[in-house]
C-alpha cells in the first residue's frame, strides 16, 4: 500500500484514507470527531492567507506603537501601552509575570506572523524558502501560546474596572488591537502543517502559482477508514496495530522502525512516538504543580492599591464581588469563570482523564476525547486576570495620589494557566483509545 495514500488521527492514531477531492470541506475523524490534518483542497488559497498575514503583521505594528488606553484624573494623565504594561511589571519586580505578558501577547505572536509570511510569499510565487522545515515547525511551537484575543477581553475589563475610577480614553493602540484580534483568528483557521504537502508539489512538479481550491469553510468530510482484513478483529485499523505511525508535525505516515530508538521523520525530522514517553507521569507532575500554585493564586492578593495613603489588598474572588455589587455582573461573570471556574475544572478534567487511562478504562471514550479538545481550546483564557493586572498597573500610576501594584496571586496564576497547558500538551489522547472498545461509530 502506497502510504502517501494514508491519514493518520493524531488522537485516537485511527488510519483513513485520503478522499481523492475535499472541495473546500475539512476533514474529521470518524471514530473520535477530532480535526485531521489539513489535505490540498481545503481552505482558502495561499495568496489569501499570504495576504491576511501580511496585513495582521502591519496592525501588529501599529497596535505596539500607540497607547491602548488613557486614564486622566485630577488634572494627571497616564497612557498605557503594550510595551508599557511588560516595562511596568518589570520595574515591579515581578519580572517572571512581565515575561509572560511579553511572551504570549508580544513575541509569540510576532514570531508566528514573521515566521508564516517567510513561508506563504514564496509559497505563493511557487518557490520554496530556505529553512523551510525549522521555520514551519516554529510556527506549530509557538502557535499554542500566542494568547492576543485573551489580552483583547483584558483591554475590554479594564476598560469598565477603570470607568469608576477616572475618565477613560480609548487610544487608536485599542482598534489596532480588535482588528488584529480578528485577522490573527482568521490566520489561526489556517492549519500551517498543510503546507508540507505544497512544499512536495513545488519540490516534484516545479510549478509556479501554487493554490489551494477555494470552498465553504464549514462544512465537515468524514473519510473513509481503513478495515482490519483478518477475521474476528476490530473493524478499525489503528497506525500501531498496521505498523505504522503517523508524523505529527508534518502528518506523514510512516513505517514504523524498531531497531530506532529515536526514528525521525523522513520529511521533516520530526522525532517520531507511537505514544508520548512517560505521558501519564509528566501530567500528574505538572498538574500536582498546578493545584498547589491554584490555592495562593486565589487567596493572596492579586494587586495593591494605594490612594490617598490608604493601602487596599484585591484578590480575584474580591474583584469579581466588585463586578458584581457594582451592577456589572456580565463582567463579574466573564472574570468568575475565566479565572476561577475554568482553571478548576482544567485540573479536574486532566485529573479525570489520566485516572481513567492509568486504570485502562475504555469508559465513554469519544466524551472523554471531547473533553480533552474542550480543555486544550479553553486553557489560554484563563490568563485574563493577568493581562487586567499588567494593565491596571501600568494606568494607575499617579504617585502619591493612588498607585497600583501587583501582587503574588499574579505570579501564582500565570504559574497555573501555564503550568495546566503544559500537562494538556503533555498528556496523550491516543492512551484513550488504546483500551477503549474498538468498534467506531459509523462512518458519515
Amino acid at each position: 500500500m502506497e502510504y502517501h495514500k494514508l491519514i493518520v488521527c493524531h488522537e485516537c492514531d485511527q488510519l483513513f484514507r485520503k478522499p481523492s477531492s475535499v472541495r473546500g470541506r475539512r476533514a474529521s475523524c470518524s471514530r473520535c470527531g477530532a480535526s485531521l490534518p489539513t489535505l490540498p483542497g481545503a481552505g482558502l488559497p495561499l495568496d489569501w492567507i499570504c495576504a491576511v498575514t501580511l496585513a495582521a503583521l502591519i496592525t501588529f505594528c501599529i497596535a505596539q506603537s500607540f497607547p491602548v488606553i488613557e486614564l486622566r484624573a485630577n488634572g494627571m494623565t497616564s497612557e498605557a501601552t503594550l510595551f508599557g504594561a511588560v516595562r511596568s511589571l518589570w520595574s515591579g519586580n515581578m519580572r517572571a509575570v512581565a515575561a509572560m505578558v511579553f511572551c504570549s501577547s508580544i513575541l509569540f505572536p510576532l514570531i508566528e506572523l514573521l515566521a508564516l509570511l517567510y513561508l506563504l510569499a514564496p509559497l505563493c510565487a511557487g518557490k520554496r524558502p530556505p529553512q523551510f522545515d525549522a521555520m514551519l515547525r516554529l510556527v506549530q511551537l509557538v502557535r499554542p501560546w500566542g494568547m492576543v484575543e485573551v489580552l483583547m477581553l483584558g483591554v475590554l475589563v479594564t476598560i469598565v474596572k477603570m470607568v469608576s475610577m477616572a475618565e477613560v480614553i480609548p487610544g487608536p493602540g485599542l482598534v489596532a488591537l480588535g482588528v488584529l484580534t480578528i485577522m490573527l483568528g482568521v490566520v489561526a483557521l489556517f492549519d500551517p502543517s498543510g503546507l508540507w504537502v505544497v512544499r512536495d508539489e513545488i519540490g516534484t512538479s516545479r510549478k509556479g502559482g501554487v493554490r489551494w481550491s477555494e470552498g465553504s469553510a464549514g462544512r465537515r468530510h468524514f473519510t473513509r477508514p481503513l478495515r482490519a482484513c483478518k477475521a474476528g478483529s476490530s473493524p478499525a485499523l489503528t497506525a500501531q496495530r498496521a505498523g505504522l505511525i503517523g508524523c505529527h508535525a508534518c502528518g506523514l505516515v510512516q513505517t514504523r522502525s524498531e531497531c530506532q530508538a529515536h526514528q525521525r521523520c523522513a520529511r521533516c525530522q520530526q522525532v517520531l512516538h507511537e505514544r508520548r514517553p512517560e505521558s501519564l507521569t509528566r501530567t500528574v507532575s505538572l498538574l500536582l504543580a498546578a493545584a498547589l500554585a491554584y490555592i495562593p493564586a486565589n487567596l493572596l492578593p492579586i494587586m495593591h492599591a494605594s490612594t490617598l495613603g490608604r493601602a487596599e489588598d484585591d484578590t480575584i474572588l474580591g474583584g469579581v464581588a466588585y463586578f458584581w455589587s457594582s451592577g456589572d455582573w456580565p463582567l463579574a461573570v466573564v472574570v468568575f469563570v475565566a479565572s476561577v471556574l475554568v482553571p478548576m475544572l482544567k485540573l479536574v478534567a486532566l485529573t479525570l482523564l489520566t485516572a481513567t487511562v492509568r486504570q485502562g478504562s475504555g469508559w465513554a471514550a469519544r466524551e472523554r476525547a471531547g473533553l480533552y479538545r474542550i480543555v486544550e481550546r479553553i486553557g489560554r483564557w484563563s490568563m485574563l486576570d493577568v493581562f487586567v493586572v499588567a494593565l491596571t498597573v501600568t494606568l494607575v500610576h499617579f504617585g502619591s495620589f493612588a498607585l497600583i501594584t501587583a501582587g503574588p496571586a499574579a505570579l501564582a496564576f500565570g504559574a497555573v494557566v501555564i503550568l495546566t497547558m503544559l500537562a494538556s500538551h503533555q498528556f496523550d489522547p491516543r492512551l484513550i483509545w488504546d483500551n477503549a472498545g474498538q468498534r467506531s461509530r459509523p462512518t458519515r
